[in-house]
């Protein structure tokens, strides 16, 4: 199976960003993914959701929306609103995780729980079977640009045995430091999901790097 790509616009050019969507809407990009930041569980601020209305009527692919945000439950409904596909809640996020997973399905969507770098994935075991995916963060969330962290290849390994072992169909995503290089290696390991933001955007053919990305 190939991995789905999802092209982070965090990375886009804001100043042409319908350029950008209409170029990720041409391509074999799977899904369109966005984060929202809020400047608290992550020291950063990304865009709000006027601007997501504008993303969400131009891009043709599902949008795979990642809330890095306190109370994510807060905003199913405005995320619901713009046609999202997946909503993904940090687990370190949400100190209610089963009804936050119950409240995303019940409003239509797909749930997906990601976690960060520090917490170990035997955390989500009673959770595995609830959810559509789970996105694994490869570098810290807040900033884009940041260095691969190696031992996501350990962790995207692991949760692959723990998605056997309990017989859940979930997803594997990963976010951060996502290139050719490191892309292989997370296929290698387990991971159907690649989000990738600079090496896409930064690359000459953004298409090309897309398709590149795709045959992994």
């Amino acid at each position: 199976m190939k991995p789905i790509i999802s092209p982070s616009i965090l990375s886009a050019n804001f100043a042409y960003l319908a350029n950008d969507i209409e170029m990720i809407n041409g391509s074999e990009a799977g899904w369109v993914h966005i984060d929202i930041m809020d400047g608290v569980f992550v020291p950063n601020i990304s865009f709000g959701f006027p601007v997501l209305k504008y993303v969400a009527k131009l891009a043709e692919k599902p949008l795979d929306v990642h809330l890095m945000i306190v109370q994510p439950e807060k905003f199913i409904p405005e995320v619901k609103a713009l046609g999202a596909r997946i909503m993904n809640v940090h687990y370190e996020a949400c100190p209610h995780l089963h009804r936050v997973v119950q409240q995303i399905r019940e409003a239509g969507m797909l749930p997906a729980v990601t976690i960060n770098p520090a917490t170990p994935v035997a955390m989500l075991r009673d959770i595995i079977n609830d959810v559509y995916m789970v996105l694994v963060m490869s570098v810290n969330p807040g900033f884009g640009g940041q260095k691969f962290i190696e031992h996501t290849i350990d962790k995207v390994r692991e949760l692959r045995e723990l998605i056997t072992v309990t017989g859940s169909e979930a997803l594997i995503e990963v976010d951060g430091g996502v290139n050719l290089e490191t892309g292989a290696r997370l296929v290698a390991a387990g991971a159907d999901v690649l989000v990738a933001g600079n090496a896409i955007f930064s690359a000459p053919d953004p298409v090309e790097a897309i398709h590149a990305l795709r045959n992994l």
